[in-house]
């Protein structure tokens, strides 16, 4: 009768044993661990993370990490960590936080528009995904890279067409890279394509035209008609003397890219510079930035006119005035001349 009642007892306690384990297993796997009050978070786990690297980036968000801790090493999460964006939402469970890192990378959109150099792109793409961007600018100026989609270290920007586009957080540089000439490749489609030879155009000499154009002007609507004045001084065998493609030599040749040129002097037109088209006829041997789709379009579809000469608008800003001969142009440059003296404008 005794040895009934101690393994009775026996019995009871290792019940509420296992019962206090399985709350316990329970409490740590299957109740809400997030600590924030918005209704998702997002997560960015590098590659070749540990799991005290993952630990460190979910900490502030959670009630208890150690608790997390444990259910990762028992999902065998630890030992097998995936690198991406992830987003926990709140009230989630260390059950439903592990399964999520471990399954669920979303995309981000990637954007990016009218930057200078590849330099400027490296580093604004290096701020949206995990590679950086020395290792950026290595793979978008490889040399074998570039002569395999035949570009080269003027032309190379042109490779980059600007718009939003999906990528997981940690794709390396190259990934970018071979994403973007796919792009490039899928939009100098067939009808670009030929409109560009109908122009006698290379690829290369509309996004360098496109990028004059794009400086020259901010409004969408008036940029076929910039285009046109471009493409009929082409056409008559006119030097461009585009104002933006001396101000990029200038930046060239100080190798300060940063700084605000506002008025281009007389003496600036005799920079000896293959991008001063003041001085060297045709197109640029390269994009002095990365033009809008609706700059590239423009230079592909320009407006048909008699103008061949243009200066901004004083009266409507933002906006230029045309002419068709150099009386008229000098008539509407005397009266742009007489408000930027006005403005006190001296750089």
């Amino acid at each position: 009768m005794y040895i009934k009642k101690i393994l009775i007892i026996v019995f009871l306690l290792g019940a509420v044993g296992m019962g206090a384990f399985a709350w316990y297993v329970y409490d740590t796997a299957f109740t809400g661990n997030t600590a924030f009050n918005n209704k998702e978070a997002h997560v960015y786990i590098p590659t070749n993370a540990s799991i005290n690297n993952v630990i460190d980036e979910l900490e502030p968000l959670l009630k208890d990490a150690k608790s997390f801790r444990t259910i990762a090493d028992q999902k065998q999460y630890s030992e097998n960590i995936k690198p991406g964006h992830f987003i926990i939402k709140k009230g989630m469970t260390n059950n439903d936080i592990v399964n999520t890192l471990r399954s669920r990378n979303i995309p981000i959109n990637v954007k990016f528009n009218n930057q200078e150099r590849l330099e400027d792109l490296a580093g604004h793409i290096a701020n949206q995904i995990e590679a950086d961007s020395i290792s950026l600018l290595k793979a978008m100026t490889d040399p074998e890279f570039l002569k395999e989609v035949d570009l080269d270290k003027e032309t190379g920007l042109s490779m980059y067409i600007p718009n939003t586009y999906e990528f997981y957080w940690n794709s390396a540089a190259e990934t970018f890279r071979d994403r973007m000439k796919t792009e490039y490749e899928r939009f100098w489609n067939e009808s670009r394509t030929q409109k560009a030879k109908k122009l006698n155009l290379s690829k290369e000499q509309v996004m360098a035209l496109a990028s004059i154009v794009q400086k020259e002007t901010a409004k969408v609507d008036e940029r076929p008609r910039v285009a046109g004045v471009y493409i009929n001084r082409l056409k008559v065998g006119m030097l461009l003397q585009a104002d933006p493609t001396v101000i990029y030599a200038l930046k060239r040749e100080s190798g300060d890219y940063n700084q605000i040129i506002k008025r281009v002097l007389y003496a600036d037109l005799e920079l000896d510079s293959p991008y001063n088209t003041y001085k060297y006829a045709g197109v640029p041997p390269g994009p002095i930035t990365m033009p809008d789709i609706s700059s590239i379009d423009a230079v592909l579809n320009p407006e048909k006119h008699d103008y061949y000469y243009f200066v901004a608008d004083v009266t409507n800003f933002g906006y230029h005035k045309f002419a068709k001969n150099l009386a008229q142009h000098n008539v509407n440059k005397a009266e742009y001349v007489r408000w930027v003296n006005k403005q006190g404008l001296k750089r």
